[in-house]
């Protein structure tokens, strides 16, 4: 697709996108918040594993720094917890240049390691910022959470407070409305930027590595620099998630950062098409929707059974969705969905007209005619 045609898509999905808290449930608004947060993390990782090659299972970690974050620097010390109540805007700074900065002290080891050696580092990582966040309960508060400020600028806060009462266009503008309009915000900045990136110089740095470290490095490229850039830029990404998701949920907890959740952001960018910002988006939405549009309709799906029942629960479902479309976008669409869109656009694309061959010249099939000569 070339560039007129997919700023006239990207500007009526974006039109759509603004439109929709007038005519969606609360369901349906809560589930865009967690899918917008997620995609933004998913962005990240596609950019870390699909364009530079680096294999990470520790997404989660980043997010979960990221959300821990922000809940501390913008939260109020009580007598469980305690907070440094900082404007929310400083705090989301902050909760993507702290998971930025964890990902630099981190790259040395993704210097020295690649492949399913590097996985296995980045999945540690689940496991230490797990243990951190489980025992540091005056800062975390342990296995419980803690809860989050809402989000709030110049004294517009993004929840049923500050105004207490907002309507557009006849419809009340509650927390879940105004926090749509700030996620498709840093939504819509965080692709733009990271298709600038991966169409820019550094993400060509790191297609490079990820196709040859050698290559690249006589090429000029700097191995160790794009592999630290790749990882510093990825964990910015998905601390933006966690902050995101924070808000979303309004509190935070360990198992909300689990190595599931790593897992699931590694299912959304192979679904998508590794190395493709809009195949991750909507890797996210299918991920993070499926299984809370399963668990909100299962009384109406005669499949499904209450959770804990023993039945196939919403949540056994959607994982085995999952694999079952793993599986098939391995086997029948290498490249995932984008690779697939790709495909398709080719051979729908008309075939160019074939060359005219000269008048002077025969054309194939026909005998040829020679001049008669004349003396």
């Amino acid at each position: 697709m070339s560039d007129a045609p997919r700023k006239v898509v990207g500007l009526v999905l974006l039109l759509v996108a603004l439109a929709l808290p007038f005519v969606l449930s609360d369901f349906w608004l809560q589930t865009g918040l967690f899918v917008m947060a997620t995609a933004i993390g998913a962005v990240g990782l596609t950019l870390l594993v699909g364009v530079a090659g680096q294999l990470s299972l520790g997404h989660a970690a980043f997010a979960a720094i990221g959300a821990y974050v922000y809940a501390y620097t913008t939260g109020e010390s009580t007598t469980t917890v305690e907070g440094l109540g900082l404007p929310p805007l400083l705090g989301l700074v902050l909760a993507a240049l702290v998971a930025a900065g964890v990902g630099a002290a981190f790259s040395p080891v993704a210097g020295r390691l690649r492949g399913i050696y590097l996985g296995l580092a980045t999945l540690g990582l689940v496991f230490v910022v797990r243990h951190l966040l489980v025992n540091l309960d005056s800062w975390t508060g342990g296995f419980v959470g803690r809860s989050v400020e809402p989000f709030a600028v110049g004294g517009f806060s993004f929840s049923n407070r500050d105004p207490d009462y907002l309507a557009v266009a006849g419809v009340e503008f509650e927390g879940l409305h105004r926090l749509w309009y700030l996620f498709l915000l840093l939504a819509v900045a965080a692709i733009w930027l990271a298709a600038n990136i991966r169409g820019g110089r550094t993400g060509r740095a790191w297609a490079n590595v990820r196709d040859s470290e050698t290559a690249a490095a006589a090429m000029g490229v700097g191995v160790a620099g794009a592999k630290r850039s790749a990882f510093v830029v990825s964990s910015a990404y998905a601390g933006v998630a966690g902050a995101m998701l924070a808000l979303a949920y309004g509190r935070v907890a360990p198992d909300v950062f689990s190595l599931t959740a790593s897992v699931d952001y590694l299912v959304m960018i192979v679904l998508g098409g590794l190395g493709s910002v809009a195949g991750a988006v909507v890797g996210a939405v299918f991920v993070t929707s499926l299984p809370l549009v399963l668990a909100q309709y299962s009384s109406a799906l005669p499949f499904l059974a209450a959770p804990g029942s023993g039945g196939l629960d919403p949540s056994t479902a959607s994982r085995i969705v999952y694999g079952l479309a793993i599986i098939a976008v391995l086997v029948f669409l290498r490249g995932g969905l984008a690779g697939g869109a790709r495909r398709l656009r080719d051979r729908l694309r008309p075939a160019p007209p074939a060359p005219v061959p000269p008048a002077d010249r025969p054309v194939a099939g026909e005998p040829s005619r020679s001049k008669e000569t004349t003396r």
